[in-house]
């Protein structure tokens, strides 16, 4: 008996030393990260910004760059623009990019899917600005392309003015835009693998590629990312990882040196991962009041939420702390549109607001004209 209360006692000591050492391992919250002038950590899935540290400062992004490239190609290889096996052929312009290349010789020709291994793997550019020139006739023409591409999606502090990461005054973007990049980039799967290769050769083992982030060979559930590192831009990661239903992808900029572009980015993920959950929020459809409808052919109206059903983030176990708000406008004056803004739709946590949805009309609701009215009384009379 004495010895099962001892080895019971033990067990408990070891239980207590285990949750202590997860607990000093997870960051109590993303303040505490070291390192990086600007971060962020973001919910691809949810499009959720779950916490940011100067996120929408401008900033050089040094190779961070090419990830609007990837994703313009990765666009045209599903459109059937690019093909893999397509062969590209090297400019004088190409072959004379400097920092992390290839050594590309002008007419030289490789595949589009060997530039783009040597772009993702490498960083290669000298093997981006051939594949720019392929898609879209220059660097410049090219350029003009991310730029409408960022636009697009939201990326309203970003400009690009070359396709590598070259710092330039009129180049700059931020950890949110990035994040926003990052996030789309990766729902094409084309390049997995790629992402996730930490060596390989070209031309027949003649070049040696090596991956410059080394999270892929150790942190669980990476994605992969792209690394960038300039004189202006300081060292700089943006990385996409997952775990179950959770997607985030972790941007950290101007960090001192290498260590802490890897540690800062492990630390936001580790935080993400280890304390919030997706969630979905409930909707009380007894909660969509019916709103007044004047000199309408209806006299009345019950809107719905426009968007419902959509997944968040929340800190976990928090679920049933979500308060839900519902408001109104009072009254509505036809014609009414489709889609006509109704009311509000708000789910918060803490007082913070974790989701937002418009309560919108859900029908064209027409002006009662007198020719209308005189319609509706003779239906009325013969039906």
């Amino acid at each position: 008996m004495k010895k099962l209360k001892r080895l019971a006692c033990i067990f408990s000591c070891a239980a207590l030393i285990m949750s202590a050492l997860i607990l000093f391992t997870q960051p109590a919250s993303a303040e505490n990260v070291s390192g990086a002038k600007a971060k962020i950590l973001y919910e691809a899935g949810a499009g959720q910004v779950i916490f940011s540290q100067n996120a929408d400062r401008r900033m050089p992004i040094a190779s961070i760059t090419k990830t609007m490239g990837l994703l313009l190609w990765a666009e045209d290889i599903d459109s059937g623009k690019l093909k893999l096996e397509d062969k590209i052929k090297a400019s004088t312009y190409a072959s004379s990019a400097e920092g992390s290349v290839i050594w590309l010789e002008p007419g030289e020709e490789l595949t589009a899917a060997e530039l783009l291994e040597a772009v993702i793997v490498s960083s290669a550019n000298d093997a981006c600005i051939a594949l720019a020139e392929h898609s879209a006739g220059s660097e410049e023409q090219f350029v003009k392309r991310m730029n409408a591409r960022a636009k697009e999606l939201g990326m309203n502090d970003t400009h690009y003015s070359n396709c590598v990461g070259f710092d330039d005054s009129l180049h700059y973007s931020t950890a949110h835009d990035i994040a926003i990049v990052t996030a789309e980039l990766m729902k094409h799967d084309v390049y997995r693998g790629w992402f996730l290769t930490w060596m390989d050769y070209l031309r027949g083992g003649e070049t040696q590629l090596v991956n410059t982030n080394k999270l892929i060979r150790s942190y669980d559930g990476v994605l992969g990312g792209k690394t960038g590192t300039t004189d202006n831009a300081g060292c700089c990661l943006a990385e996409c990882a997952e775990r179950g239903d959770m997607r985030l992808v972790s941007v950290v900029l101007g960090c001192d040196d290498d260590d802490e572009r890897f540690s800062a980015t492990k630390e936001l993920l580790d935080y993400g991962f280890g304390s919030f959950e997706k969630f979905t929020p409930d909707v009380d459809y007894t909660k969509l009041k019916t709103i007044p409808i004047t000199r309408g052919v209806v006299e009345e109206t019950k809107p719905i939420i426009s968007e419902q059903g959509k997944e968040c983030v929340i800190r976990k176990g928090r679920a049933a702390d979500v308060k839900y708000e519902y408001t109104f406008v009072e009254t509505c004056e036809a014609p009414v549109k489709k889609g006509q803004f109704m009311g509000e739709y708000l789910v918060t946590l803490d007082g913070a607001e974790v989701f937002r949805s418009e309560i919108v009309c859900k029908e064209d609701i027409p002006k009662l004209s007198f020719w209308r009215c005189l319609q509706m009384i003779w239906r009325e009379i013969f039906s």
